[in-house]
């Protein structure tokens, strides 16, 4: 009688190390699946598929899917301008829907009978993992034996140790996940609220506060709400925001701590650096101010506060995702432009904006200087009309501080 089959959605880290020792004895036959939404080099990608073949699973696949990141959700991050807690960029949040729907697919193809992932009990993914199994793969097992057997750190690389798997005790003591929208780092600092994680386990930004550059420029180019050019360089969205990463990043730009509500209810705390998000959206907002009206912005404001949520919470499945979705591309008609950036050392600066659909160059009114599209006479009955509601207020309640 054949062993039963299961997909393991597999980064190569500590958890997911352990998890197949574990599957194995089980009784599983273990088929690793490692969705490459663009955080691995190729040398990286590599050494995840010697740690999976060393453990002893049956076979790894490596899913390239960072464009297949970009067209289904950073597209839409970006035409969102969203930012969870006015900072982060949904690092990590973004990604795993699609990791989980692309190891279901894997799953299915093998004819595996159940998936598994490294998730703990105590975090977001575990949620965000199994909203998307649940939906979009009914048939198949979850499986999650981290979260439901809690093990040690010292337990587990003791059992990867027997299994002769020397992990990198450094390793071990920071949680690291890297895609294309950045990288965030868990650790002994991030559990509590007062400290930050040491400079050498920053990856993308270490030492830009120690070896700082000096200022830089470039331009980024925007067509319909899609990032297309760097510096005039034609680029499709992935290189572009690759390239753009490894640029500000030398900045030390994008590196933060997050503090917010977790799915579970709890107060989380996670380090992040997202150099090439941070400067994108802080780009792309600059140039909806110059060409929507401040109801288009203000109507998408609050979509995209909704969709942030949404997707943060592992709701990208959810059918209101998708009309968050066709509203974002309908406002992105008249997105086009380049913005042109500043780079200091910590700090991005949009030092001009321009666009053929600019709002401020179809008027020939000047702000604070010239009237184009007004007489003197219509500006001074504009200002009655416009505060009439609290002149009337005042003349109905005498004495009353507004």
């Amino acid at each position: 009688m054949s062993q039963p089959q299961i997909a393991l959605a597999f980064s190569g880290g500590l958890d997911t190390c352990w998890c197949i020792p574990v599957l194995k004895s089980q009784g599983y036959e273990v088929t690793t699946v490692t969705v490459d939404v663009g955080g691995f080099s190729p040398d990286e990608l590599k050494e995840i598929e010697l740690r999976s073949q060393h453990l002893g699973a049956i076979k790894h696949i490596t899913v390239p899917a960072a464009q297949m990141f970009f067209d289904e959700i950073l597209r839409h991050l970006i035409a969102g301008n969203v930012l969870r807690g006015n900072l982060y960029p949904l690092c990590v949040g973004a990604e795993r829907s699609l990791q989980a729907r692309e190891t279901a697919k894997i799953a299915t193809q093998i004819g595996a009978e159940a998936v598994a992932h490294g998730c703990t009990a105590a975090g977001n993914d575990q949620i965000r993992f199994e909203i998307a199994l649940r939906t979009l793969a009914p048939n198949l097992n979850i499986l999650a034996p981290v979260r439901d057997q809690a093990p040690s750190r010292p337990d587990q690389l003791a059992l990867l140790k027997a299994n002769n798997l020397d992990f990198p005790a450094n390793k071990a003591a920071y949680s690291v996940n890297s895609g294309l929208w950045g990288v965030t780092i868990g650790g002994e600092e991030t559990t509590g609220t007062e400290f930050t994680i040491p400079e050498d386990q920053w990856l993308r930004t270490k030492n830009a506060f120690v070896q700082t550059q000096p200022p830089e420029s470039l331009t980024i180019t925007f067509t319909h709400g899609i990032p297309t050019h760097l510096n005039s360089i034609p680029l499709d969205p992935v290189t572009l925001i690759t390239k753009l990463d490894q640029t500000v990043a030398k900045f030390g730009i994008g590196r933060g701590i997050h503090l917010g509500e977790t799915i579970l209810g709890i107060k989380g705390r996670v380090a992040f650096e997202a150099p090439a998000a941070t400067v994108l959206v802080q780009a792309h907002r600059e140039l909806e101010k110059l060409t929507l009206t401040k109801r288009q912005i203000a109507l998408k404001d609050q979509v995209a506060a909704l969709y942030g949520e949404w997707v943060h919470e592992g709701l990208f499945t959810e059918p209101a995702s998708r009309m968050a979705e066709s509203l974002f591309t309908e406002s992105q008609k008249s997105v086009s432009g380049d913005v042109h950036i500043a780079l200091h050392p910590g700090h991005s600066f949009v030092s001009g904006v321009t666009s053929p659909y600019s709002l401020h160059a179809a008027s020939r009114a000047v702000y604070g200087e010239a009237v184009g599209e007004w007489t003197p006479e219509d500006a001074k009955g504009f200002a009655r009309l416009y505060g009439l509601a609290g002149i009337l207020h005042a003349r109905a309640n005498p004495g009353v501080n507004p």
